[in-house]
């Protein structure tokens, strides 16, 4: 697969902009691929490697920094650009190119790993949220105890239990709303954590229909804001007013420095 037909499998994806979609020829230590919102191009060190389905993930993943850039109107790349709402935005086009016959998931092609993931599921993830829920039975036994006989909960889960209040209010969370533990411990917390029926039942469908912590988050718990479109122009356009006024603010400094300068320069002349 060539790199315009790798561009062209993206473009099937996401409806936006055009971007660039470019082989370095070459082998990297650091990273496999990159993408350049300043110029919407995304590089992949194919060389790096070992097969098709490396390929096409590595690009994906880069083309998921596009479709956020695109979304956000941001052309810099900062530090923090796996944010949620890329994870979600990468785990979205992840699925719909296994739906489309573009990528091919090996963890559930391959027959091994696809038992490894019922274990784990099963022996693991699923018995750990049964116990956390059996336990947040008994921990909310003893909140009524402590009720009934006037004593401090939080400061029998303090010096008693030796938890953290977070971790018992989540668990009375989680004995209130009644959580699956199928879904397993970890999203088991972030369903005890809304307050909307509607929002939790949603969740909990979203969690065991296979969807992502990343992807249920940003699309139901904590819904990322649609953000118009920016243009690079006006992105630009904005990053230049800020500068001006950063020199204009500089300059004032610069003033009053160069006057208590002039100002000390007479102090000894006299």
């Amino acid at each position: 697969m060539n790199q315009d037909q790798l561009a062209d499998k993206l473009r099937t994806l996401a409806d936006v902009p055009p971007f660039t979609l470019v082989f370095s020829g070459k082998k990297s230590k650091k990273v496999d691929g990159l993408y350049k919102p300043a110029t919407q191009e995304i590089l992949i060190h194919n060389k790096n490697m070992t097969g098709e389905s490396d390929l096409i993930y590595t690009a994906i993943h880069e083309f998921a920094h596009h479709v956020v850039s695109c979304q956000s109107g941001n052309i810099t790349l900062s530090n923090r650009c796996h944010t949620a709402q890329f994870w979600a935005t990468f785990h979205q086009l992840l699925k719909r190119a296994e739906e489309t016959g573009i990528y091919n998931n090996p963890f559930k092609s391959d027959q091994t790993f696809i038992q490894l993931t019922r274990r784990i599921k099963e022996n693991f993830l699923k018995k750990n949220g049964a116990i956390m829920k059996d336990f947040a039975k008994v921990l909310n036994e003893a909140r009524d105890m402590c009720i009934e006989r006037h004593l401090s909960f939080e400061d029998y889960v303090d010096r008693e239990l030796g938890m953290e209040k977070t971790t018992a209010n989540t668990l009375l969370r989680i004995e209130k709303y009644d959580v699956t533990p199928t879904i397993g411990y970890d999203n088991m917390k972030t369903v005890a954590a809304m307050k909307d029926d509607h929002k939790r039942e949603a969740a909990v469908q979203a969690f065991m229909e296979g969807e992502s912590s990343a992807s249920v988050k940003t699309s139901i718990v904590r819904p990322v804001a649609k953000v118009e479109k920016v243009s690079p122009v006006d992105h630009l356009e904005a990053e230049k007013l800020k500068i001006e006024k950063a020199i204009e603010s500089l300059q004032k400094k610069l003033q009053i420095v160069d006057k208590m300068i002039e100002n000390e320069k007479n102090k000894i002349k006299e």
